[in-house]
């Protein structure tokens, strides 16, 4: 297992057929569920959540959103001076991310109906049971425009 996060690029191809995006290095093998978040508007922000054994990967369906992740230095009671990192998922940019456990995450529509999918390696009650949330207002600005 990887142990930091990462950006699994993939790529897309449009003919007269149609449109296909793939990420053809993404692996399914220890994903047990997916879900999809749908972002009504921008101003919506789902942070902090965090998890000690869970991973996930982040996949755009509609839009754009960023996703943010931070390493937690204690899950009972994590330092308020903890550096977040972020990246900008696109639907016309087929990438995936990977957050790994240990690090909590959260997530914000760039465009009002951003629709994203989740995969997991735990079942939902598993997932659950080992989740920590935090203040969304911790560790990184929500409202700084960081498309520029």
């Amino acid at each position: 297992m990887i142990d930091k996060p990462q950006i699994i690029k993939g790529g897309h191809f449009r003919d007269y057929r149609g449109e296909m995006r793939f990420v053809n290095d993404f692996k399914f093998e220890d994903v047990k569920r997916f879900y999809f978040i749908k972002h009504p508007d921008t101003e919506i922000v789902r942070a902090w959540q965090g998890h000690q054994r869970e991973y996930k990967y982040f996949y755009p369906i509609k839009g754009s959103i960023i996703i943010a992740w931070v390493k937690i230095d204690n899950f009972e009671s994590p330092s308020i001076n903890l550096k977040a990192d972020f990246h900008i998922i696109k639907e016309d940019k087929s990438e995936l991310v990977y957050i790994p456990p240990g690090y909590a995450n959260g997530i914000k529509a760039l465009e009002p109906g951003s629709e994203l999918m989740i995969f997991s390696d735990m079942e939902l009650e598993q997932s659950v049971n080992e989740k920590h949330r935090y203040n969304p207002d911790l560790w990184f600005d929500w409202n700084k425009d960081y498309t520029k």
